[in-house]
This record gives structure tokens, C-alpha cells and sequence, in this order.
């Protein structure tokens, strides 16, 4: 299994915002192969300096099945208006990886 991950610093007050564009999604993730999961979540607000964090968290079979979503023309489909909304966001998106360590 593979766990992918992007953190995002959504603005103070654009939180609703970022949560209703990805329920908008048009998602074709439960036809990739090798996909098994996603989840949005929403973490701790930071008033002080002025954003919420949240964190896009998708389980793969391996992450060769990532990788290979990632250089697919859904992958590119998904992400075509990833930038329309740069206004909501302190910085660009942060990805983690991590292979599920079994048996531990």
C-alpha cells in the first residue's frame, strides 16, 4: 500500500470555499487502477498566521500504481484547473509519500 498526501495552507475564510471545489471535483480516481481511497482532511486553524490546514490523502495498491496515475491524462484531467484559485492558498501544495509499513 501507498499513502499520498498534499498539505494546503487555505487562506483564513476561503476554508468553505476550498472544501465546495473539491466536492465539485469531477473525479475519475475510482477507475484508475490500483486506486483504493480518498479522504479530504481538515486540520487545525493557525489564526496567528492566517490559514487552515488541510491535507488531500489518497490510498494506492503501491506506488507504482501512484506513480503511474500521475502520468496519465487523468491525472493531467484532474489538475487542469489547479491554479484558478491560487488566492485561497498560502503557498503551493506540500506532497508526502509514504509506504505502508506492514506488520508493525
Amino acid at each position: 500500500m501507498y499513502i499520498a498526501m498534499n498539505r494546503f495552507k487555505v487562506a483564513l475564510g476561503s476554508e468553505a470555499d476550498f472544501e465546495t471545489i473539491w466536492r465539485g471535483r469531477d473525479s475519475s480516481l475510482p477507475q484508475v487502477p490500483g486506486f483504493v481511497e480518498f479522504r479530504l482532511l481538515r486540520g487545525k486553524t493557525h489564526a496567528e498566521e492566517g490559514f487552515t490546514l488541510f491535507s488531500s490523502h489518497t490510498v494506492w495498491r503501491s506506488e507504482e500504481d501512484f506513480q503511474n496515475w500521475t502520468k496519465s491524462e487523468n491525472f493531467r484531467m484532474a489538475h487542469r484547473n489547479a491554479g484558478d484559485h491560487k488566492g485561497m492558498y498560502l503557498g503551493p501544495p506540500v506532497f508526502e509519500g509514504f509506504n505502508v509499513v506492514e506488520g508493525i
